[in-house]
């Protein structure tokens, strides 16, 4: 069986994206796809556990060539999602799930080897508690993405509404990690304050969580609080701006304190937030970042 440091588990999926007053574009997107390529970028053995059709399955393609294994259980079709910016607010975007490749069965998911399982989901389409409570009984080592069940799709207008969870202490309480947004943190906790709504995770018994904002990125871990700005010229790239950074900030923490991973993250999401589409740079251009803007 092949061992992975980090596997990814969640939809790929279709993003048409029009920012304001700019134009619409459709591009092969998701939680997996940003945050997959990050880890592999900066040297870790990824895996990625996506459910799709397999018409589409050449959107996995960038992914396999850089050494990413992918694992596709097949749907009937594949999700395709609009994201709309009405404003020049960031954190202000309209939301619709046009299609989805529907829920992960436990059953249907490989018994892979991994140090981490980061549930990557973009809606609460495609994860529940009992498939948590399943993967956390083969022993994995979890972290989830909090929009995964925020992000609640109307059955029949299938637009977003970001939603209270019923479940969501019994669901951070199976993580080690948990990675949100500030708009998804207001949604949980009923606070904006990122530190107070951190310290609430806290008490739920999640060791360690992230929220981004427009401006930075903030994480608690060990009873501390940590913060750093980010650094981008433009907000060209701004879709997949959490996902790519939590897959950064997983993948450093690996072998790196709080801080040092949460340096990291900004720098090399702020490198991203510049140019449409996955993360494409080097650990070199992470380390420019960092020595130019982030000591």
């Amino acid at each position: 069986m092949k061992t992975y440091e980090l596997t990814f588990l969640g939809h790929m999926c279709f993003d048409e994206i029009t920012p304001f007053q700019g134009e619409t574009t459709v591009a092969p997107g998701s939680a997996v796809l940003c945050g997959a390529m990050v880890a592999a970028r900066v040297g870790k053995k990824v895996a990625v556990v996506t459910r799709m059709a397999q018409k589409d399955e050449e959107i996995l393609q960038p992914m396999q060539e850089l050494g990413i294994d992918t694992y596709l259980i097949p749907a009937e079709e594949t999700t395709y999602s609009v994201v709309i910016h009405p404003t020049a607010n960031l954190d202000e975007r309209r939301l619709i799930l046009k299609k989805s490749a529907g829920r992960f069965e436990l059953e249907e998911i490989p018994d892979v080897s991994t140090q981490y399982l980061h549930l990557a989901g973009i809606s609460d389409q495609e994860f529940d508690l009992d498939l948590i409570c399943g993967l956390k009984d083969r022993g994995y080592n979890l972290s989830v993405d909090l929009q995964s069940f925020v992000r609640q799709v109307d059955p029949a207008s299938r637009e977003i509404a970001f939603k209270d969870v019923p479940q969501k202490q019994a669901i951070v309480k199976q993580m080690s990690k948990v990675k949100l947004d500030v708009v998804e943190a207001k949604v949980l906790t009923g606070t904006g304050d990122l530190e107070k709504a951190a310290m609430i995770f806290e008490e739920w018994g999640c060791p360690e969580t992230v929220i981004t904002h427009a401006e930075g990125v903030l994480a608690r871990a060990g009873g501390r609080t940590y913060y750093e700005k980010f650094s981008n010229r433009s907000v060209l790239g701004r879709t997949g701006r959490g996902d790519t950074t939590f897959a950064a900030y997983l993948a450093w923490r690996m072998e790196h304190e709080v801080a040092e991973a949460l340096k990291f993250a900004a720098a090399l999401v702020s490198i991203k937030m510049e140019t449409p589409g996955p993360f494409q740079g080097t650990l070199d251009d992470v380390y420019h970042r960092i020595r130019e803007y982030h000591l």
